[in-house]
């Protein structure tokens, strides 16, 4: 029997996706979570052979929860399930030690399939998206403009920011100026979801 621990914010989603593979005689889901920051608790409680976990999760991120997973309960295999096939997403999902990417659009039986062969040591990607993956370009913007971005996208301010840096609130603005000039973006947040889909940040 193959044990699930399955991660999804959207109650109707997770519950259906529940159903679904409890309908496998090989699998077990032995643990459900509506946010990241539950994500490690619940695998050192329950012992999952496999963690499916959305991308888009309040609190901690799909994608860092999985890496953080992976530090501490490396026997327990990753498999990122998401709305968007993004490559940068994927890049970020296997730099994350992730086994697997799938779409939340595949057939039922695909995302049963593919937590066996994650179970079994496999990785599993889809082959057009792994392609993407491949062909994705790398950030063009310098590790500092990242890291400004990466604090505005979480929702800190100029000021913030400027604090956590060491920065003056004038230096932080021409780094945001200058990554939207940069990444051809119409604003801010253009910027941050820019960068996002590249799978920068």
């Amino acid at each position: 029997m193959i044990r699930v621990l399955l991660a999804e914010d959207m109650h109707m989603v997770r519950g259906a996706l529940v159903a679904l593979l409890d309908l496998e005689p090989d699998l077990q889901v032995v643990a459900q979570a509506a946010s990241g920051d539950e994500i490690v608790r619940l695998a050192l409680e329950h012992a999952p052979d496999v963690a499916v976990i959305d991308v888009g999760l309040p609190g901690i991120d799909g994608l860092s929860a999985a890496a953080e997973l992976r530090r501490r309960v490396p026997r327990c295999q990753v498999l990122i399930l998401t709305s968007f096939g993004r490559p940068g997403s994927v890049r970020r999902a296997f730099a994350a030690k992730a086994s697997g990417f799938v779409v939340k659009d595949a057939p039922p039986d695909q995302l049963a399939d593919a937590i066996r062969r994650v179970a079994a040591g496999e990785r599993v990607i889809d082959p057009k998206l792994a392609v993407a993956a491949l062909e994705a370009v790398e950030s063009p913007l310098k590790p500092r403009e990242l890291e400004v971005l990466r604090r505005f996208a979480e929702g800190e301010d100029v000021e913030q920011i400027a604090e956590a840096l060491f920065l003056s609130v004038g230096t932080v603005r021409n780094y945001l100026t200058g990554i939207v000039a940069t990444l051809h973006a119409r604003n801010r947040l253009h910027a941050v979801r820019i960068a996002q889909d590249a799978g920068w940040l």
